[in-house]
């Protein structure tokens, strides 16, 4: 069976899209990623508002109870919930 892409040129795609984005960014299940999602939250207007809010607050608490997968996925809900809000404007 043939690879569709070759090592070299993989490592090229990897390295173009690596550069692609502005800054480093975490995208491993982590508490660190908890974080970087809650501070991207707090930087939208419709941030405080609900669900974003309660959405936010219950992820923030089980990523600090060590549920960190299930938090990460309630703050992603919060970041599309008060993405749409602004969208709705």
């Amino acid at each position: 069976m043939q690879s569709l892409v070759t090592p070299p040129a993989l490592l090229l795609v990897l390295a173009m899209s690596a550069s692609a984005e502005p800054g480093p960014r975490v995208t491993t299940d982590t508490v660190e990623y908890c974080g970087s999602l809650a501070a991207r939250l707090a930087g939208m207007p419709a941030a405080a508002q609900e669900p974003s809010r309660r959405l936010a607050a219950e992820g923030m608490r089980l990523c600090g109870n060590g549920h960190v997968r299930v938090g990460i996925a309630k703050l992603r809900r919060a970041v599309r919930a008060a993405q749409a809000n602004t969208s709705d404007r």
